[in-house]
């Protein structure tokens, strides 16, 4: 089995060490002082209980060296995944899947989702339908990233806690594509089953990270300490339910209730956001993915998201004040 990490950050390299230390042929498209890391030390990977070990995958900039893959899992931000669409051809044979590892919607939600929806591109995130042209839908396979990694130094990641990454086709089939993908990440060590309805599992992440995320951008406050602000609270719980609203009318069922799934977050602690820890570091933030796409959303069902709309326009600002608008 050939795999290809493009975009081998923390999470992705993470993903890439773990394949490769099973056996897995993996390839890692980086760049810069951690691609060079890589190339002359290996990856060391630190692990949640202590654990320290090394490996030496192929690590490239140039997709070209690695050839057509069985599948390659794109593991950049989701607004940088279109401006790498036509570097990712030399990987991509006839057989090619391709995982989406982004948090938000992905750009394919709506292949093969049965009922009057189906086959609709969502601008906010896939301006123009570069993905949707350039990968193509029937490539895709979803996944679910509730892990946390950190690149500690080039060539040094960390993992902080988790290892939840099930996968799914967006037919709900138990494809031989998806069910092999499934039995090497569980192989490797990843809690990564298939998944009949991956968007409730999409959802449900985005509950949190649609509310919280650009919340803690615009109060720069931790998961716990928004959670029981009341003023941050004010504004959280009705976020989630407009998001509810618009799931529901696509067909997704929730596991939690709102209460249940914003004591989650209190109960990681005192944790930045991915979102403030991007505007921190002067990197653009996902907000497209996370909060604009579900305002699109509300409008193609008819669910009116007024509070999602105002923390929208305040986070886009927010970021046009610190140069950081993607």
């Amino acid at each position: 089995m050939k795999i290809c990490i493009y975009g081998a950050g923390a999470m992705g390299a993470h993903i890439g060490a773990l394949l490769h230390r099973n056996g897995v042929e993996v390839t890692l498209v980086a760049r810069g002082p951690h691609l060079a890391a890589m190339q002359q030390n290996g990856l060391k990977v630190i692990e949640e209980g202590g654990e320290e070990f090394t490996v030496r995958p192929r690590v490239t900039a140039d997709p070209r060296e690695a050839g057509p893959q069985d599948y390659v899992i794109i593991a950049l931000k989701a607004h940088s995944v279109p401006g790498i669409v036509p570097q990712l051809a030399p990987l991509l044979g006839p057989e090619t899947a391709v995982m989406t590892a982004q948090n938000g919607v992905p750009w394919w939600y709506f292949h093969k989702l049965q009922g009057p929806w189906e086959g609709t591109r969502l601008e906010s995130v896939d301006p123009g339908g570069v993905q949707w042209s350039g990968i193509g839908p029937d490539r895709a396979i979803g996944t679910v990233l509730w892990g946390a990694c950190e690149l500690v130094a080039p060539g040094v990641v960390k993992h902080q806690h988790g290892d939840r990454m099930p996968v799914g086709e967006p037919d709900g089939s138990r494809s031989p594509r998806v069910e092999a993908l499934s039995k090497a990440l569980i192989a490797a060590g990843f809690k990564s089953p298939v998944r009949p309805k991956i968007r409730d599992e999409i959802w449900m992440k985005l509950w949190g990270n649609l509310s919280f995320n650009p919340v803690s951008a615009l109060v720069h406050g931790t998961l716990a300490w928004m959670a029981r602000d009341r003023d941050c609270h004010a504004v959280l719980r009705p976020m989630m339910e407009e998001a509810k609203a618009i799931a529901e009318k696509l067909g997704v069922r929730f596991a939690m209730t709102i209460d249940a799934r914003i004591k989650t977050a209190e109960d990681v602690g005192e944790h930045k956001t991915s979102m403030l820890q991007d505007l921190e570091a002067n990197r653009p933030m996902e907000i497209d993915a996370l909060v604009t796409v579900v305002s699109e959303l509300g409008r193609l069902v008819g669910v009116p998201t007024p509070t999602i709309d105002v923390v929208q326009h305040l986070v886009a600002a927010r970021a046009r004040v610190a140069g950081v608008f993607a």
